[in-house]
């Protein structure tokens, strides 16, 4: 079962990438420090680690569709998505990469070429470039694509598709281990791993979790759906102490038309959304006017939480910012009025 950024990889998957067109190496002193300030979160970059990551190549790894993947020069670098773009700018080398996934919207890539839009990879886009080496996930497509970057020569990573905050390490490993960089890995994994412990500890004490809705909006398109078990949100949530309001109102499907009757399940005390979709809905406002969503308890205290598009599922190495948002937003008094 595919996620957002996996299942909706057809006709939802094609509206983000509408969307967002149209809008749009260190020691132990990086593990220890302290997570990065509001103002850099803001900023919408990367943090790469100090130093400089020197790639030990050729390698021999294991691609997630259970091929041996052979990589030898790592000078052209594309990644099939944002978040593998981000992990190899964070690993000190996003000098190598050529191209980039629409959904890579942090600043250090902004002037790269785009080759993908959604998981739609065109292979002539991604093969003009001379890559010597292609990152996808296990829901890059289509295959056809994939196969014939493959058939072209072009050694094909593939990581698995990230569900939660427990995949931040693995994938960052995977690609520091396909770049020749594993030493890079395991400090960014620490890193992330370290700060994301740290954002943990500002969810405040309760006596009652929060009941949170992940819902995904995209206006232009009258898409509105609620996530459930599978959406990508639920690990989120749960950092956050909040409780996965979809999925514990019996949604088997990763995401499900919204209704009046299911929110009314769901119950939300909060709701989730990704930044541009509140802003294709008219913000605030314009999301309570969806059925169903003022008669919630979320929607009468207009408590919402947003996150930039680009970065809240991503599990990776800006997680810790996600959750701290999240708790912020989640817990600040005044709700979001």
């Amino acid at each position: 079962m595919r996620r957002l950024r996996t299942r909706l990889a057809g006709a939802l998957v094609s509206v983000l990438a509408l969307t967002l067109t149209a809008t749009a190496c260190g020691g132990p002193a990086d593990a220890k420090s302290a997570a990065p300030t509001a103002s850099t979160a803001s900023a919408n970059r990367v943090e790469p680690l100090t130093g400089t990551a020197r790639p030990a190549l050729p390698v021999t790894t294991r691609s997630a569709d259970g091929r041996k993947v052979t990589v030898e020069r790592a000078d052209r670098v594309v990644p099939l998505s944002g978040s593998l773009s981000e992990i190899v700018f964070t690993l000190g080398l996003g000098d190598r990469v050529v191209a980039r996934d629409v959904t890579a919207t942090f600043q250090q890539a902004s002037e790269l070429p785009v080759v993908t839009r959604g998981h739609d990879v065109s292979a002539e886009s991604v093969l003009s470039l001379g890559p010597d080496l292609v990152l996808a996930e296990t829901t890059t497509g289509p295959d056809e694509a994939v196969d014939q970057i493959r058939a072209a020569g072009v050694p094909v990573l593939v990581v698995p598709a990230a569900q939660g905050l427990d995949d931040v390490g693995r994938r960052i490993g995977a690609v520091a281990d396909a770049l020749g960089v594993p030493a890079a890995g395991a400090r960014l994994t620490e890193r992330s791993e370290t700060r994301i412990a740290a954002a943990r500890t500002a969810v405040p004490d309760q006596r009652t979790r929060p009941r949170v809705a992940f819902l995904y909006l995209r206006g232009s398109a009258s898409v509105y759906l609620i996530g459930g078990k599978g959406s990508g949100a639920g690990s989120l949530i749960e950092a956050a102490g909040g409780i996965d309001a979809g999925t514990e109102s019996g949604l088997t499907k990763d995401f499900t038309a919204i209704t009046s009757e299911a929110l009314v399940k769901a119950a939300p005390d909060a709701i989730l959304v990704m930044t541009k979709g509140l802003e294709s809905v008219g913000g605030v406002d314009g999301l309570l006017k969806i059925p169903g969503v003022a008669e919630t308890p979320a929607g009468m205290d207009r408590r919402i939480v947003s996150v930039e598009d680009g970065v809240l599922l991503n599990y990776g190495p800006r997680t810790d910012q996600v959750l701290t948002s999240v708790v912020t937003q989640l817990y600040r008094e005044d709700g979001a009025k």
